[in-house]
């Protein structure tokens, strides 16, 4: 079985509504925190999330 994580936020901690899994490739994705209500774009590879700077 696949080990799933659920992404967290890089500002507040908080987990936010997504989860991903260990073969999960994000490219430019827009993440959304429900607590501090900000919006940034991430990239994803094996569980290391890291934020794309503007």
């Amino acid at each position: 079985m696949e080990k799933t994580e659920w992404v967290h936020c890089p500002v507040c901690g908080n987990k936010t509504r997504n989860q991903i899994r260990e073969d999960t490739v994000l490219l430019n994705f827009p993440l959304y925190c429900p607590k501090c209500k900000q919006e940034m774009l991430i990239e994803a590879k094996h569980l290391k999330v890291t934020v794309i700077d503007k």
